[in-house]
C-alpha cells in the first residue's frame, strides 16, 4: 500500500481501512489490473465544471453515478438517489408535481406552493428544469448522473444554493446500431418497461436515438373509503410513460449539433395521507353532534381512520377519497458545440411546457368537508378546473479556452431564462364543513350536554348557542355547503446573468479557481378571483359589522375565519386585505387600478462568486479549499391567503456563504478511493413555507446553518468483491439567534419558535454501505456472469414538519436494505435479476402536517414499502 507525505502529514496509509467504513461509491466497476493483478477502480469523468475532468481532480464535492448503479437500487427516478448518496434526500407531499422538495446536506426548500423554487437545481442535458416535480420523469438511457453538493450558482444557471443534479443522457451512435430493453415486474403490481435504440443515418455524421419507458404500480395506501365497485380507494400509485428522440449531426470535425425532443405523461392518484393523531375524533365530541350530514350516520371518530392511530402507518391505511394528479409535459432542446480554434463555443437553447391538473378530497378524513377541483355538484354552477401550467425557455452561451501556454483555463458565458406560471385553483365546501367546524369550536369552548344541541343546518351556530352565545350570522339556517371560490395565479419570471469561471495553474501541482456570476431576477405576481359564492361568510361579516359577534370577544376573528374558509371564500369582501381587518382573501397585482392589494414587482440582483485552491502533491492525491457565495431568488407566495390582513405576498431572496475543505485520494495501487469534504454553510433569509391548517404562510428566517463532513470511499478488494461506503454527518439547524432581525411578517408566524431546532427532514447522520460480488463461470458452452449486491442505508431520526415540538412529527431512526442478484451473458447481452427493495418493509414518513380545519389533528405522507420482483435486460 502506498503512502505519501505532504506538509509533514502522512496521507491515507493505514487509514485506508477506516475510510472504507465511512465513505461512498463512485463507480462500482473496475478496469486495468494493478501491480498485484487485482483490477483497479475506474477513472470517473464528470462535467461538474462544464468541462470533462476526472472526478478526483475537480475541487468540488460531487458523486457520479453510472446507470448500472441506479438500476441495481431500483432508482427509476430521482427519488431513488437517496439509496446512493447519503447527502441527498427528497420528499413529496400532496401534489408531487409542485410539492417535491430536494435537499442536499439537510438544506432545501419546503413547500406545497408553486411560487417557491427549489434550492437544488436539476439540469437535464444542460437544460435547467424549473421545478423538481418536472424532473420526476423516469431515468432512462442515461450516460451519467452527478450529485453536486453545496452551492453551484457560478456555473449552473439558477437556484442551486444547496446543490445541483446534473443528468446526461446517451448520445446517438454515429458508427453502429445499438439497442437495449428492460422489463421489470414485482409486488404492488409493479410493471416497468424501458427500451431504445440508436442507428447511424449517415455513418460518422448523422445519427438518431430513440428511447421510452412505461411504469405502473399499485397504490401504497388503501383507504377505508371504497370505490363504487366496493374496492378500496388507493393512493400513491404510478402510471406514467415517457419518450425521447434525438438527432446528432457532426457535419465537420469541429462542429456538433444535438437536437432532443421528449414527451411524458402520468395518470396517477396522489397523494393521500395517514392520520397520526386526532384529538377531536378521540374525544367523542362528534357523537354529540348527531348524524354526519353526508352519510346520515353517527361517526364518533369524526372520520379518523378505523384501524387506530398506532396502526395506520404499519397497515398503510387512510381515510381519504379522491386524489388525482395527472400531468403531461414536453420539451425540445438544441446544443451547438463549435471548436473555433481560439475557443470552444457551446450554445444550449430549450423550451418546455408542463401541465398538471388536480382533483382532490384533500380534507384527508372521511367527511365531506371540501374538495379541490373536479365536479362541484352545485346546481347552476359549472365544474371548476384546478391546474398548473408552467412554460419555460432557457438560453446559455459559453466560450471556453486556454491561455498562457495552457496555464489558464478560462470560461465566460451568458444565461437567460423566462418562466411563466398560470395556476387556477378551485375549492368547494361540502356537506360536512360546518359539522367539522362545530366540533372544532365546541372542543375549544368546552363540551355541552347533548340535549343543548339544536339540530339546525349550521352546527357551528348550535355549539355557540349551547355556550349561551346567540350569533345570528354564524348562523342557523345558513348552510355553508356549496360555498366556493375559483382563483387564478400568474407569475412571470425573467432571469439573466453573465458569468466567468477561470482556473490558473500556479505550478504543475497548484491550481487556483475564481468564478463570478452577476444575476438579475425580475418577477411579476398576480392573484385574480374568477368566481365565488359565500352566503354564510357574508352573513357572518354582516353580523360582525353590527356587533353581533361581540359575544365571542377574542374569538370573533377565528369564528369568521371558520365560516369564511379562505380557499373557498369570495375575494375582496369588505374588510379584506386591510391591516387589522378580517382574515378573508384579497387579490393582489402591480396595477393600482385593479381591486385588492397593490404589490410592486419582485426585483433583485446578486453577485455570486467562488474562489478555490487545489493542491496535488502526487498524481493520486488532491487537497482543496474554497469559499462560495450563493443565491436563490425570492418571489411571490402564489396562494389565496398571501395578502390576508394586508400582508405583502412577496418573500425575500435567500443567500448562502459556504466554506469547504476537501481531500480526494486513490491508494492501494489504484484499488481504493476515498473522498472527504468538510463544510460549513451559513444561510441568510432562509425561505420557509408552513401550512397552519387554514392557510399557507411563506416567510424568511434570518439565519440557518449546516455544518458537517462527508466521506466517500470504495475498494476493489478482489477481482470479484467491491466494497463501498458513504457517510454524511450534517448538523443542519436554526441557530439560537435565528430570528434576529426578522421582519414583522416572519415574527407574526412565530419564527422564533424554530430557533435551536434542526431543519426539516435533515437527519444528523446517514450512512450507506454496499457490497457487490461479481464473477464468471462457463456453462452450456457459454461464459456467464453472476452477481450479488447488498445496499444498507441507515438514518438517524429527523423532524418531518416545519414546526418543532410535536412528538408526532419525529421520524425515528431507521435502516433500509436493498438486495439484488442476477445472472447473464458475460458480454452483457442479456441478464436476469431478482431484487428486493426495503427488505424489512420499513414504513417511514416524509412530511407531517396540520390536517385542514381539525384542531390538533396531524397527518403524514409515507414513503415506499417493500417491493420484490425481477428484471430481464438485453443489450445489442
Amino acid at each position: 500500500m502506498k503512502s505519501h507525505r505532504f506538509g509533514g502529514v502522512r496521507l491515507l496509509g493505514g487509514a485506508a481501512a477506516i475510510a472504507l467504513l465511512t465513505g461512498l461509491p463512485a463507480h462500482g466497476q473496475a478496469n486495468d489490473d494493478s501491480e498485484d493483478g487485482v483490477k483497479k477502480l475506474n477513472t470517473v469523468t464528470v462535467t461538474a465544471t462544464r468541462r470533462e475532468e476526472s472526478i478526483q481532480d475537480v475541487p468540488i464535492a460531487v458523486t457520479a453515478l453510472a446507470p448500472q448503479e441506479l438500476e441495481r437500487q431500483n432508482a427509476f427516478d430521482i427519488r431513488g438517489l437517496s439509496s446512493l448518496s447519503a447527502s441527498f434526500s427528497i420528499q413529496s407531499s400532496q401534489v408531487p408535481s409542485q410539492a417535491t422538495s430536494i435537499r442536499i446536506r439537510g438544506v432545501g426548500t419546503t413547500g406545497n406552493n408553486i411560487g417557491l423554487e427549489s434550492a437544488v437545481g436539476v439540469f437535464l442535458d444542460g437544460v435547467y428544469l424549473a421545478r423538481p416535480g418536472i424532473a420526476l420523469g423516469d431515468l432512462v438511457d442515461l450516460e451519467q448522473l452527478e450529485v453536486l453538493r453545496g452551492p453551484q450558482g457560478t456555473l449552473f444557471g439558477r437556484n442551486t444554493s444547496a446543490g445541483a443534479l446534473n443528468i446526461t443522457t446517451r448520445k446517438p451512435n454515429l458508427s453502429e446500431f445499438d439497442a437495449f430493453g428492460n422489463i421489470t415486474g414485482g409486488e404492488l403490481g409493479t410493471f416497468n418497461v424501458q427500451g431504445g435504440f440508436s442507428a447511424p443515418l449517415i455513418e460518422d455524421q448523422l445519427g438518431f436515438r430513440f428511447s421510452g419507458a412505461y411504469r405502473q404500480q399499485d397504490g401504497i395506501l388503501n383507504s377505508v373509503a371504497t370505490n363504487p365497485d366496493g374496492t378500496p380507494i388507493e393512493s400513491g400509485n404510478r402510471d406514467r410513460f415517457s419518450l425521447r428522440a434525438q438527432l446528432l449531426w457532426e457535419p465537420a470535425e469541429n462542429v456538433s449539433i444535438r437536437l432532443i425532443g421528449d414527451y411524458g405523461e402520468a395518470d396517477e392518484n396522489c397523494c393521500d395521507s395517514v392520520i397520526l393523531t386526532d384529538p377531536l375524533g378521540a374525544s367523542g365530541l362528534f357523537g354529540t353532534l348527531g348524524p354526519v350530514p353526508s352519510t346520515g350516520v353517527v361517526d364518533p371518530t369524526g372520520g379518523a381512520t378505523v384501524v387506530g392511530f398506532e396502526g395506520v402507518i404499519g397497515q398503510r391505511m387512510s381515510n381519504g377519497e379522491q386524489f388525482a394528479n395527472p400531468f403531461e409535459q414536453w420539451g425540445i432542446s438544441g446544443q451547438l458545440d463549435w471548436d473555433l480554434g481560439w475557443a470552444n463555443m457551446t450554445y444550449i437553447g430549450a423550451y418546455r411546457d408542463f401541465f398538471s391538473t388536480s382533483v382532490q378530497e384533500s380534507d384527508f378524513v372521511g367527511l365531506d368537508i371540501f374538495s379541490v377541483g373536479g365536479v362541484t355538484g352545485i346546481p347552476g354552477v359549472s365544474d371548476f378546473p384546478a391546474f398548473d401550467d408552467i412554460t419555460s425557455q432557457t438560453h446559455e452561451l459559453r466560450f471556453q479556452g486556454n491561455a498562457f501556454d495552457g496555464r489558464l483555463d478560462w470560461l465566460v458565458g451568458a444565461f437567460y431564462s423566462q418562466e411563466d406560471i398560470l395556476e387556477e385553483a378551485a375549492l368547494t365546501l361540502g356537506a360536512d364543513f360546518d359539522f367539522s367546524i362545530a366540533a372544532a369550536f365546541g372542543g375549544a369552548l368546552g363540551p355541552s350536554p347533548i340535549e343543548d344541541i339544536i339540530t339546525a343546518p349550521n352546527p357551528l351556530a348550535n355549539v355557540l348557542f349551547a355556550q349561551g352565545m346567540v350569533v345570528p350570522g354564524v348562523a342557523p339556517g345558513i348552510d355553508p355547503n356549496g360555498s366556493f371560490s375559483s382563483n387564478r395565479f400568474i407569475q412571470e419570471s425573467r432571469s439573466w446573468s453573465i458569468f466567468m469561471h477561470n482556473t490558473f495553474a500556479v505550478t504543475d501541482q497548484w491550481d487556483v479557481t475564481v468564478g463570478l456570476r452577476w444575476v438579475d431576477e425580475l418577477k411579476d405576481g398576480t392573484f385574480q378571483g374568477l368566481d365565488g359564492s359565500s352566503p354564510a361568510c357574508l352573513a357572518a361579516l354582516t353580523n360582525l359589522q353590527e356587533g353581533d359577534l361581540a359575544f365571542l370577544g377574542a374569538n370573533a376573528v377565528a369564528a369568521v375565519g371558520a365560516t369564511c374558509f379562505p380557499f373557498s371564500t369570495q375575494v375582496n369582501l369588505p374588510g379584506s386585505g386591510v391591516p387589522g381587518g378580517l382574515p378573508t382573501p384579497a387579490t393582489f397585482s402591480d396595477d393600482p387600478g385593479e381591486p385588492g392589494v397593490f404589490v410592486d414587482d419582485f426585483d433583485d440582483e446578486e453577485l455570486v462568486w467562488t474562489i478555490k485552491t487545489a493542491l496535488s502533491p502526487t498524481d493520486d492525491v488532491t487537497v482543496y479549499a474554497g469559499f462560495t457565495h450563493g443565491f436563490k431568488a425570492g418571489g411571490f407566495n402564489l396562494d389565496s391567503t398571501a395578502a390576508i390582513l394586508g400582508a405583502d405576498p412577496r418573500f425575500e431572496s435567500e443567500t448562502i456563504d459556504a466554506w469547504e475543505l476537501g481531500l480526494k485520494a486513490d491508494f492501494w495501487d489504484g484499488r481504493a478511493r476515498a473522498n472527504i469534504a468538510v463544510f460549513h454553510q451559513d444561510l441568510s433569509n432562509f425561505q420557509v413555507l408552513e401550512f397552519t391548517g387554514v392557510q399557507f404562510q411563506t416567510f424568511n428566517v434570518p439565519r440557518a446553518l449546516s455544518t458537517g463532513i462527508e466521506i466517500e470511499s470504495q475498494a476493489q478488494v478482489t477481482d470479484q468483491l467491491t466494497l463501498t461506503a458513504n457517510m454524511t454527518y450534517a448538523n443542519a439547524r436554526y441557530p439560537d439567534n435565528c430570528a434576529d432581525g426578522a421582519n414583522p411578517v416572519a415574527m407574526a408566524v412565530n419564527v422564533a419558535d424554530l430557533c435551536g431546532n434542526q431543519l426539516t427532514n435533515a437527519p444528523e447522520f446517514v450512512g450507506i454501505w454496499g457490497a457487490t460480488w461479481e464473477d464468471t463461470f462457463n456453462a452450456f458452452g457459454s461464459e456467464l456472469l453472476y452477481f450479488g449486491n447488498v445496499n444498507v442505508r441507515f438514518s438517524t431520526d429527523r423532524r418531518t414538519s416545519t414546526r418543532a415540538g410535536n412528538v408526532f412529527d419525529i421520524q425515528d431512526a431507521y435502516t433500509k436494505i436493498n438486495l439484488r442478484a442476477g445472472i447473464g451473458d458475460a458480454d452483457g447481452r442479456w441478464t436476469l435479476e431478482g431484487f428486493v427493495t426495503n427488505l424489512t418493509d420499513e414504513i417511514t414518513r416524509s412530511i407531517t402536517f396540520n390536517v385542514p380545519l381539525r384542531t390538533g389533528t396531524r397527518g403524514a405522507f409515507i414513503e415506499q414499502p417493500r417491493i420484490a420482483g425481477a428484471t430481464l435486460r438485453f443489450r445489442y
